[in-house]
């Protein structure tokens, strides 16, 4: 057993000062976190076991710029996910996380993922048209959902129902998470390997490009006996990017839409200048980052932001929070177009940055483009409902559509 390193579940019981809310309102969390960084910028929180809070731009580079100090490969969200094993690459360290990443993100560069752009716009404008026909649509369940499964079923190279498949049991695994049903969790993460696995045989037996294809890069790097990445790991790293590269995604442009739906003078705007969608993909990441619980192990007893901080303690990082600090961004809570030194967090920071960073900026720019070039105008139709703690975005989106040739 190693004993050097921390284990979660043994922070001592601290006075709450903080308890993060399960039912929201689109953008009211965004008032809590403004609140808190006036008054409370890394409170402690006695939910989900017991956890900090960095709320701040600079806390937040700060614990993801220290690998050595600050861990994932303990507790690497809140709340604590029982597990058998560790799933790379979000679970381990550097240096053994790095060989996972020189895997990775070469087969995630802009060529590879450029290369599948037809497939996500052909998904878009299929989907679109679905939106616009149905009797009572929903910018989330009709499109953003479905679309992002098709865009990683394109890139991964699986057919799209077992995408589809994937989602579901991906959907069911993140709500047991929170509801701390231990045993719909070991049902879904056991679903999820069997997947994982079918991807991995299935892939394979093509005989892909390794430097084009995820399930061979990972495979050709459990044959270097340099690194330590086995058949096993790399099934568990295609597991666990099957999981992320679908739920970000669909909060991300959820809220995109949420947005431009509240938004008639910005939709405008882009449908008679669409050369500035990149950039108001931008602002609209900066404002919407859908992650906030991530989340670091102190490996030892340290101070943040003025707080001790006792070893084995974790620490979330509310990256929606920090994308609003004050301190950094001028008009925080505003759109800005031409943002000077946009510089978010929506990707996070530090060696376990998004790798598909690139795919998930080219999945929005083709979206955003499908539905402002396919509808007049748009605009919610109801209530938002929000999704829970893991991620931030909307789960539930009713909107009314024109099409642009009505």
């Amino acid at each position: 057993m190693d004993t050097s390193r921390p284990r979660p579940g043994r922070c001592p019981m601290r006075g709450s000062e903080w308890e993060p809310a399960l039912e929201e309102t689109f953008g009211s969390a965004h008032q809590e976190y403004a609140e808190l960084r006036a008054s409370n910028p890394f409170p402690w929180s006695d939910a989900f076991g017991g956890f900090w809070a960095a709320t701040t731009y600079a806390d937040v580079l700060r614990v993801t710029g220290d690998d050595e100090l600050f861990i994932t490969s303990v507790q690497n969200v809140v709340p604590h996910v029982p597990r058998s094993s560790r799933r790379p690459p979000l679970h381990f360290d550097p240096p053994e996380h790095t060989a996972y990443r020189q895997a990775i993100d070469p087969v995630l560069r802009g060529v590879n993922v450029r290369a599948h752009e037809a497939r996500f716009r052909a998904s878009a404008e299929e989907l679109l048209q679905g939106l616009m026909a149905a009797q009572s649509p929903d910018a989330v369940r009709d499109f953003a959902a479905p679309y992002v499964v098709d865009c990683f079923a394109a890139f991964l190279g699986v057919p799209a129902a077992l995408a589809r498949h994937i989602r579901e049991v991906g959907v069911r695994y993140s709500f047991a998470i929170q509801d701390m049903d231990d045993a719909v969790i070991a049902e879904c993460s056991a679903e999820l390997y069997r997947v994982a696995e079918r991807v991995y045989r299935d892939r394979l037996a093509t005989s892909p490009d390794p430097s084009r294809d995820l399930v061979a890069s990972l495979h050709h790097a459990a044959a270097d006996p340099e690194n330590e990445i086995t058949e096993k790991s790399a099934i568990a790293t295609i597991r666990q990017m099957i999981v992320a590269g679908m739920g970000a995604p669909q909060a991300a442009l959820g809220s995109c839409l949420v947005h431009l739906a509240t938004d008639p003078d910005l939709q405008r705007h882009l449908r008679e200048h669409p050369e500035d969608i990149p950039v108001a993909i931008e602002e609209l990441l900066r404002l919407h980052a859908p992650y906030r619980v991530f989340a670091r192990t102190a490996r030892r007893d340290t101070v943040v932001h003025g707080r001790e901080v006792r070893e084995g303690e974790p620490i979330a990082l509310i990256f929606p929070s920090a994308n609003r600090d004050e301190s950094v961004f001028e008009r925080p809570d505003e759109f800005v177009l031409r943002r000077s030194n946009n510089s978010h967090l929506a990707f996070g920071r530090g060696a376990h940055r998004c790798p598909a960073a690139t795919m998930g900026r080219v999945e929005l720019r083709i979206a955003l483009e499908t539905v402002l070039t396919g509808t007049e105008w748009f605009e919610l139709a109801g209530e938002v409902e929000m999704m829970n703690w893991l991620e931030y975005g909307p789960r539930a989106a009713p909107v009314s559509l024109r099409g642009g040739d009505s």
